[in-house]
């Protein structure tokens, strides 16, 4: 019997995670503290759920059918904003608006690769990026990073064939949460446009980088379109996550073939959602200088006490944006793990194994603590119940 395109995947890690809650009770004083899931809890402010409001009642446009690539008015926004954020040139026609950042991934895979093609992802890497690229039938080729989380363009050299169609990066990263130098992401675009393949970067994370000013000089190059593909989502900007609005920054000839995709996938992206992010950029910027002020604060909460656990053998190998990338000092499995803390500890995050393919090391001694949803004393709570841990 022939395996199907699903079945050449594994199961989504977060659905698998929310499993280990089943028949698992927790106490009035320790409620669950669940920090698997690198997306926002709360929905979007108040000023926009009433835009949104307004919108569904008098804008006729936001219950049809609507250019496959996207509300045109978005794309003006995101090519404008972008060519003033990352002091390069980007146009409307060089934007498209997808259902969601993953989609945006998936698309561009679709015009890149065919049966039996390569993609060199860092490991650990991104799992839907790595499922994606199983169901279509390509080659994940795992890159192992250096110090700091980083990976090295030298040694993603050595991993080229005639089969690599792509490298793909995610900056700032998940699940490291670490911010990828610019020298680093323009290597990557040398090395890529040496050997004529694409470079994808994910920036989906992009607005809680910690750095000022541009975070990269991709964008200033006035070429980047033969080989740059940046992805984006505004699910983590403006909590929009419901309405699955993503963007992909590309060549216009990208965006002829990725308009085939979408076409026969959603044929158009939510209109609402559209409307949503494109009034979040015009009007909610001062909102999310204060949004992406308090995950800079969560980070910083993490680093400062982060001692508590070092203090028992643990390590911060990566930490920003959403996440915090850790090493545990436990003789098992993070897979084995990560259930037992729901019971042990209250708490639910996700093993190092859901991020790293079986046959390499280092996946079974890390975790991911994704903090985007718990303030400073949530962290103190976590690192209150990890510290004491001893099995």
């Amino acid at each position: 019997m022939n395996q199907s395109r699903t079945s050449a995947t594994f199961a989504p890690p977060v659905m698998e995670a929310r499993r280990w809650l089943d028949g698992v009770t927790h106490p009035e004083n320790r409620p669950l503290l669940n920090v698997s899931q690198a997306a926002p809890v709360d929905p979007p402010p108040a000023p926009l759920r009433a835009a949104m409001a307004q919108i569904v009642m008098d804008d006729a446009g936001a219950h049809l059918y609507g250019p496959v690539l996207g509300l045109p008015e978005l794309r003006a926004e995101v090519a404008a904003q972008w060519s003033a954020s990352y002091g390069g040139d980007v146009r409307a026609d060089q934007v498209a608006i997808t259902s969601g950042c993953n989609q945006a991934f998936a698309a561009a895979i679709a015009t890149l690769c065919t049966e039996g093609d390569e993609v060199i992802l860092p490991v650990p890497y991104y799992f839907n990026h790595r499922m994606w690229l199983d169901m279509s039938g390509v080659k994940t080729v795992p890159l192992l990073v250096g110090e700091g989380m980083i990976p090295k363009a030298a040694d993603c050299a050595k991993l080229i064939t005639s089969k690599t169609r792509a490298i793909a990066l995610v900056s700032p990263n998940n699940p490291c949460g670490v911010e990828y130098p610019a020298a680093t992401l323009s290597a990557f675009r040398d090395l890529a446009r040496t050997h004529g393949i694409a470079l994808i970067v994910d920036e989906t994370y992009r607005d809680f980088d910690s750095r000022t000013g541009a975070p990269h000089h991709l964008f200033a190059d006035p070429y980047w379109d033969d080989t740059l593909i940046q992805l984006y989502s505004f699910s983590k900007a403006y909590r929009l996550t419901g309405h699955r609005v993503g963007a992909i920054i590309a060549s216009t000839a990208r965006l002829a073939e990725i308009e085939k995709f979408l076409d026969t996938v959603t044929i158009c992206p939510n209109q609402l959602g559209q409307r949503a992010a494109l009034w979040g950029m015009q009007n909610l910027g001062d909102w999310l200088s204060g949004e992406r002020l308090e995950i800079l604060d969560r980070r910083s909460a993490i680093e400062d006490s982060f001692h508590l656990l070092t203090d028992k053998g643990w390590d911060l190998l990566g930490c920003g944006a959403y996440f915090a990338y850790v090493k545990h000092p436990f003789a098992m499995s993070s897979a084995d793990l990560a259930p037992l803390l729901v019971k042990e500890a209250g708490v639910l995050l996700l093993p190092g194994t859901m991020f790293m393919p079986a046959d390499l090391p280092g996946g079974a001694s890390q975790l991911r603590i994704a903090f985007a949803n718990i303030d400073r004393a949530g962290v103190q709570t976590l690192f209150n119940r990890l510290s004491p841990l001893e099995l």
